[in-house]
């Protein structure tokens, strides 16, 4: 069974305006990151919107939860924004699909030098296929659950929350 990859925009896929110096959305990067990483697990890929995360609101939320549940696929990717990524993640988890959901994206554009991106989609396409069922965030090579993760913005990780 494929993977289906639900892309959101976010970091990942911005790309520098020369113009006027801005980061902003053109088109996916996803399909030419998994063809130049020569990723032969079979994927689907569908772009629900391109966003920056911090713009997502509530209904997008839903949308995204309502393309995971409709997917027929048990193994579902989602490329999205590191700022809003963590409750997306515990919005889907609170559903409790029967399904493996892992959520990435990167902290530098994959058009700009030195970007995690690349990494972490490979790692991440990885970590769908090996997971038992549940949410989870993949980010610099740590696999997360999405109820136990906070994003540390001092340094710009994600980080495991100690109970």
């Amino acid at each position: 069974m494929s993977i289906q990859i639900y892309i959101t925009g976010g970091t990942i896929d911005k790309k520098y305006n020369e113009y006027t110096g801005e980061l902003i959305f053109d088109k996916t990067h996803i399909v030419d990151m998994l063809n130049r990483s020569r990723c032969m697990t079979e994927t689907l890929s569908e772009v629900i919107f391109l966003k920056d995360s911090l713009d997502i609101v509530e209904n997008e939320r839903e949308l995204i939860y309502s393309k995971c549940k409709g997917s027929d696929s048990e193994k579902i990717l989602i490329t999205h924004g590191t700022d809003t990524m963590i409750e997306t993640a515990k919005s889907i988890q609170s559903m409790n699909l029967a399904k493996t959901i892992v959520l990435t994206g990167s902290m530098i554009p994959y058009s700009v030098s030195n970007s995690d991106a690349l990494f972490n989609l490979g790692f991440s396409i990885s970590a769908v296929q090996t997971l038992a069922h549940g949410v989870y965030v993949c980010m610099n090579g740590k696999i997360f659950n999405a109820s136990k993760v906070h994003k540390n913005r001092e340094i710009g990780v994600f980080e495991s929350i100690k109970n």
